[in-house]
């Protein structure tokens, strides 16, 4: 299969989103490796991460592609770095929180390694969502629209609702392998859109109307 191809698929979300996890985690190491070297030398001449002074960005699992190639370029450029952290006593809602060399680390329940919730409770640790210059967020499919589909609980969703408003917000950028690409996705009122779409092998800005 071409791992770069465009490809369409009708049915249902579930049955949509489960493909195109089973379409990353089919990738080989050198592919991943190849794939994540490839989007971070796109991200890196982005000018939304290049004139960023705070960024979010995430630890990779179930094949995710990996932005992490990126950490040591930011922290050469003093940019603080956050990950977002599973907010205790809130329904699918994240916080924020500060990613250093030396920060504590545990898995959540999904077993995706985060700051500790001893760290994370501490304020001076954490940015308020509106307060990031740009997050970097996974996706599990994308179009060419830049319209995305994430894993379902609706984390990002619901944490980023302030942006629906006027205010200070971040950039979000949308990350994904080329072969997670599909022609169109369904579109929900409550989705928050992406300013840009990037993968291994290209780069997509939804096109403006109005």
């Amino acid at each position: 299969m071409n791992d770069t191809a465009v490809f369409s698929i009708s049915g249902d979300k579930v049955a949509l989103r489960r493909e195109l996890r089973r379409r990353r985690r089919i990738l080989s190491l050198d592919q991943q490796k190849q794939a994540a070297a490839a989007l971070c030398q796109r991200l890196k001449q982005l000018p939304e991460i290049r004139r960023a002074k705070r960024i979010s960005l995430y630890l990779p699992v179930n094949g995710e592609i990996d932005p992490t190639h990126l950490i040591p370029w930011l922290r050469q450029r003093k940019v603080s770095i956050y990950l977002p952290v599973l907010r205790p006593f809130s329904t699918n809602r994240l916080w924020f929180v500060a990613y250093r060399e030396s920060t504590p680390m545990v898995k959540n329940r999904f077993g995706i390694a985060e700051p500790c919730s001893r760290f994370a409770a501490e304020r001076r640790n954490r940015i308020p969502a509106w307060a990031l210059d740009t997050l970097i967020v996974p996706l599990v499919g994308f179009d060419k629209q830049a319209n995305r589909m994430g894993m379902g609980g609706g984390f990002y969703d619901r944490s980023l609702a302030f942006m629906r408003y006027q205010g200070p917000a971040p950039t979000l950028i949308g990350v994904a392998h080329a072969c997670q690409q599909v022609a169109t996705l369904p579109v929900e009122p409550w989705d928050i859109p992406l300013d840009v779409v990037v993968s291994d092998t290209m780069v997509i800005r939804p096109i403006k109307t109005g």
